[in-house]
C-alpha cells in the first residue's frame, strides 16, 4: 500500500469510530432514583434527554435552557431553579 492509501483508511476509520462514539453517547440516562426530569434548566450540549427534533437525545441540546430538552435534579426542587428563561419545570415548555 501507498502512505497516501493508508493514511487514507486511517482517517476514515477514525472518523467512523468518531461517530459511533458520539451515537453511544447520546442515549438517554438511566433512571436516577430521587431525581425529576426538569425541562429547560440545563446548559447547550449538557441535557440529559429529550432534545426534540434534530437532536439524538442526551447532550445534543441546541440551545442555554432549551424547553423541551431535560435534565435530572434533585426531587422536589425543579421549579426552584431559576434560568434566564424562567423556572425549570416537570414537563416540556415551548
Amino acid at each position: 500500500m501507498t502512505k497516501t492509501l493508508t493514511a487514507g483508511l486511517a482517517g476514515s476509520l477514525a472518523a467512523a469510530l468518531s461517530l459511533l462514539a458520539a451515537g453511544a453517547s447520546a442515549q438517554p440516562k438511566p433512571e436516577q432514583p430521587g431525581m425529576d426530569k426538569c425541562y429547560g434548566v440545563s446548559l447547550k450540549g449538557q441535557n440529559d434527554c429529550a432534545a426534540g427534533p434534530g437532536t439524538t437525545c442526551a447532550g445534543t441540546s441546541k440551545t442555554d435552557y432549551q424547553g423541551n430538552a431535560w435534565k435530572y435534579v434533585a426531587k422536589g426542587t425543579c421549579a426552584t431553579i431559576a434560568t434566564p428563561k424562567g423556572n425549570g419545570s416537570l414537563t416540556p415548555k415551548s
